[in-house]
């Protein structure tokens, strides 16, 4: 099967609606924090023995960086440094009940508004569609496993 000659292109419009739906649902949520801060607390929600020096791996920042991040987070009553329980010299980075709360409702109302759109859409539109992001999600991770990430560190 030929691929469409704007396929990438297409795909590269889709993204950017998609962002500005699911950044619609954000800030309709009046959300005081910034981006970054949010994308730190989803990070290590979702990986629960993440300490500063992962967080920066993770960001692709120095760890000074991560650290500043979860300076201000931990400022706003957002996440707690805790002593890793299997080494006391480790500090554990855990979001508190207020992120798991934040991220929860945020997670509701972009998953609604991402309903919304689809709720336009014909079922077998749909039913394409959910089809074609799991091969691309699967094509991202055989190209994961397959090539390391050379990246230097950069700042946040």
């Amino acid at each position: 099967m030929e691929r469409p000659p704007n396929l990438a292109a297409a795909i590269d419009a889709a993204a950017e609606a998609l962002i500005g739906v699911l950044d619609s649902a954000t800030s309709r949520h009046h959300v005081t924090v910034p981006p970054t801060q949010l994308r730190v607390l989803a990070l290590i929600s979702a990986r629960p023995d993440t300490n500063v020096n992962r967080l920066a791996e993770l960001l692709d920042v120095v760890p000074s960086s991560a650290s500043r991040l979860c300076d201000r987070l931990e400022a706003t009553g957002l996440l707690r440094r805790v002593a890793d329980p299997r080494d006391r010299r480790e500090v554990r980075l855990v979001p508190t009940t207020a992120a798991q709360t934040l991220l929860r409702e945020l997670k509701e109302r972009r998953h609604q508004a991402v309903q919304a759109i689809l709720d336009r859409m014909p079922a077998r539109a749909q039913h394409d569609l959910l089809l074609s992001l799991l091969a691309f999600a699967q094509a991202v991770e055989a190209g994961a496993t397959a090539q390391p990430d050379t990246t230097a560190a950069r700042t946040a």
